[in-house]
């Protein structure tokens, strides 16, 4: 499975109906944020996750961007 970019993960989660393949790294539209194993309209594998699910599974690439301070 491949780490979303830190970039792209926050500004989906601002989104808030935005997750990713983890299969493919395609974005999916009208996901809610905690959803599991969608099934990806691009490869048809059933890993499409909400964005802060992936942030609650550590898939966030974390040194692909620099992380705010809370």
């Amino acid at each position: 499975m491949r780490k979303i970019p830190y970039e792209e993960w926050i500004e989906v989660v601002e989104d808030g109906t935005i997750g990713f393949c983890l299969a493919c790294g395609e974005e999916a539209w009208g996901v809610e944020p905690d959803a599991r194993k969608y099934e990806c309209e691009g490869c048809g594998r059933h890993a499409v996750y909400g964005a802060e699910e992936i942030g609650l599974m550590g898939m966030v690439d974390t040194e692909s961007g620099e992380v705010a301070d809370a």
